[in-house]
């Protein structure tokens, strides 16, 4: 089932960072909403790798330029710096190897701009601490025995990976639960627990 602009508040955020006209690759295109999207209001020069044949006939059924592959395996082939900017939105936890994808995106962009759940919500807790069960919220869809996300992540994980690699956070914004920006000027913690997903611009 396709996902309409409307529950992705996070594709707004990331169309926000790029500037029109830019080269953008979108690892994990899905079914081409942002890739859509950056066409329509920003012009970039985009093309898109995802791993189901169905999303890529989405896409291609939508007029974008997007081919089979996976991140895990094929992001090596891309030159270094072919790209403007290199977006991974709601896929790095279902990578296999999220610090290798996560290292090939900030060889291939100038810049990498990633978007994932935060499993540290204050939601995510409360359902494992007083329920004891697996959460199922409005960014975590599935259960326990069908998701394709393998590798849960807090935002505080996310930072330290961002550190390991030595890349710039130039820019972050938390998501609540409402799709509104959590204020910058709040320490990582309150995002930690408050924040249902994130949005992250790095460079290295």
């Amino acid at each position: 089932m396709s996902v309409n602009r409307a529950q992705r508040v996070d594709l707004e955020v990331i169309n926000d960072l790029i500037p029109a006209r830019s080269r953008v690759l979108d690892v994990g295109s899905g079914d081409g909403l942002l890739l859509e999207l950056l066409q329509e209001t920003k012009q970039v020069d985009g093309r898109g790798m995802e791993l189901s044949q169905r999303g890529v006939n989405e896409c291609v059924a939508r007029g974008l330029s997007v081919i089979q592959g996976d991140a895990d395996k094929d992001l090596e082939f891309y030159p270094d710096k072919g790209f403007d900017f290199v977006v991974l939105s709601q896929t790095l936890q279902a990578t296999r190897n999220p610090k290798l994808v996560l290292d090939e995106l900030l060889r291939i962009g100038n810049r990498a701009i990633v978007s994932f759940p935060n499993f540290g919500h204050w939601r995510v807790r409360f359902s494992l601490l007083i329920k004891g069960r697996m959460p199922v919220t409005k960014d975590l869809p599935y259960s326990w025995y069908d998701t394709p996300n393998i590798h849960f992540c807090t935002i505080r994980d996310f930072v330290n990976l961002c550190e390991e690699l030595g890349a710039t956070v130039e820019k972050a914004t938390a998501l609540d639960a409402n799709g509104q920006e959590i204020g910058l000027s709040m320490p990582w913690w309150f995002w930690n627990f408050f924040g249902q997903q994130a949005v992250f611009l790095l460079k290295r």
